[in-house]
């Protein structure tokens, strides 16, 4: 039976799969990294941490299984989108610390680009807004303010890379230097239309061409690892950045299908097919992934906060030991006592889109108590997931038929059933919530062309249940109402621009 090889490299743990032909997971390990946090607003990782993490949890997932490396057909990356690495091109070692996309240190930048006039600019180019969640702008800030570095750069001896280019760097010790067109066109220098880096946007930002990796098909081959990894070459055959991975392994193949994963943040994609749509109500578009010369696009709206709500729940209020704790805590409530979250901890993305932004509580009492807390942050999750979608039913004109779910947690029954009432149609959890990892795998066995065709990846998908909606209309009418209360509320203190 062939066996492939899954690489998920999350924002907070990094995890290794093994599956079979039949899409089974055969062997899962999973360690966290250290995050750390210098100023408010500012998120970095140590990208040796990334590598040694992932290194380490391969050969875990490979012992755990009772195969051995020559059974590995082909190897699939999927990846945390945007976090920036540079590194010596030569050596291999970091020449900073990993900004990660949740990373806010570039927003004056990206603010002064705005008011130059360059939001259309790189809007009709990148199908992104300007923002410092993007590479771009962490590039240059790092080029900037890192001491020799762009000399550095400008002579050829700095290699730039998101942390799937730098993963295939160090797996192939230093003989691959690539990326995908799905996580190039995260980096806001990338033409989505030309497909290529664009120079333009490279002369703007005074970021040197030479930094950048080559940029292939979603499913093609990028190499071979070392046979110092897991004492085997493996061919690496498809990457996928994480969000257009889960949409993957989601089978949402046809235009309009859509999903949405919820992991650190929580993202929501919508196959648009070979067409790009470019948004008028704060999403992006993105490539989705490229097979052969066909290119799919889809559009995107990113919520920066989801399950770090839950662990901030966790790990700074100490209220919940666990994450699976939540559901039974927010069941033990009617409702969340009026009070209202807004989880704006590293900003509010789309369709809002203020990097100032805070996080903010509303509608305390001395009635409030820790299950209407926990309550209130899993509604809050559900709800920004809503103003995305209905964003997405604005540009494309396409009213959701349903919602397919995944991630961590779409465990949780509770947030699931308020999702559903809350946009009003049913949400689909599949048998495998695992589909970022699931996408890698996929899409390795189309580039190892294992697979046929999307025919032949749609057997693999399999429904766990479905949540229908149940809320009376004028209750859910009347949550949304207080909910944009909240939030608007929340923009109010801290409006745009950080005034």
């Amino acid at each position: 039976m062939p066996y492939f090889l899954a690489l998920d490299a999350g924002t907070t743990s990094n995890r290794a799969l093994i599956f079979n032909e039949k899409g089974e997971i055969v062997s899962l390990a999973q360690r966290e990294f250290p995050q750390y946090f210098p100023k408010p607003g500012w998120v970095e990782q140590n990208p040796i941490d990334i590598y040694s993490t992932m290194s380490g949890v391969a050969a875990e997932a490979l012992a755990q299984s009772s195969i051995t490396a020559k059974d590995i057909h082909c190897l699939g990356i999927t990846n945390q989108r945007e976090t920036t690495i540079l590194w010596d091109r030569k050596t291999g070692e970091p020449l900073a610390n990993a900004l990660v996309w949740q990373c806010r240190r570039t927003a004056p930048l990206a603010d002064q680009l705005k008011k130059d006039g360059y939001v259309d600019f790189f809007h009709e180019k990148t199908g992104l807004i300007v923002d410092a969640y993007f590479s771009a702008t962490k590039i240059q800030y790092l080029l900037d303010t890192v001491p020799g570095l762009r000399a550095k750069a400008e002579k050829g001896q700095v290699a730039f890379g998101t942390v799937d280019s730098y993963l295939m760097y160090r797996l192939s010790d230093g003989k691959i230097h690539k990326t995908d067109v799905s996580n190039a066109c995260r980096t806001m220098l990338f033409n989505i239309h030309t497909m290529d880096w664009d120079q333009e946007i490279l002369d703007l930002l005074k970021i040197p061409r030479e930094i950048l990796p080559e940029v292939q098909a979603s499913a093609s081959f990028f190499g071979e690892t070392s046979s110092n990894f897991l004492g085997q070459s493996i061919p690496i055959t498809g990457v996928l950045g994480d969000q257009q991975a889960a949409l993957f392994g989601q089978a949402c193949f046809a235009p309009g299908e859509a999903k949405n994963t919820y992991g650190t943040g929580a993202f929501v994609l919508m196959n648009t097919g070979d067409t790009p749509i470019q948004s008028k109500n704060g999403l992006l578009s993105s490539v989705a992934w490229q097979i052969g010369d066909q290119v799919t696009y889809a559009l995107e709206g990113s919520i920066f906060v989801a399950g770090s709500l839950i662990q901030w729940l966790r790990d700074q209020l100490g209220i919940i030991e666990k994450a699976s704790d939540t559901e039974a805590m927010a069941l033990a409530v009617e409702d969340s006592n009026g009070v209202m979250i807004v989880p704006a901890f590293t900003g509010l993305g789309a369709p809002y889109w203020n990097s100032y932004a805070q996080g903010t509580i509303t509608g305390l009492s001395r009635g409030a108590n820790k299950n209407h807390l926990v309550r209130a942050s899993l509604e809050s999750i559900a709800s920004l997931t809503y103003d995305v979608v209905k964003s997405m039913q604005k540009d494309s004109g396409l009213k959701r038929k349903v919602l397919k779910v995944d991630g961590g947690a779409s465990r949780n029954n509770f947030l699931m059933q308020v999702q559903a009432d809350l946009l009003n149609i049913p949400v689909l959890r599949p048998k495998c919530t695992e589909t970022t990892a699931l996408g890698a795998f996929l899409i390795a066995g189309m580039g190892f062309h294992y697979f046929k065709d999307l025919d032949h990846v749609k057997t693999i998908w399999q429904e766990d249940r479905m949540f229908t909606p149940s809320m009376e209309e004028n209750r859910r009418q009347d949550y949304l109402g207080r909910w944009h209360k909240a939030v608007d509320h929340c923009l109010s203190i801290y409006p745009k621009g950080g005034e």
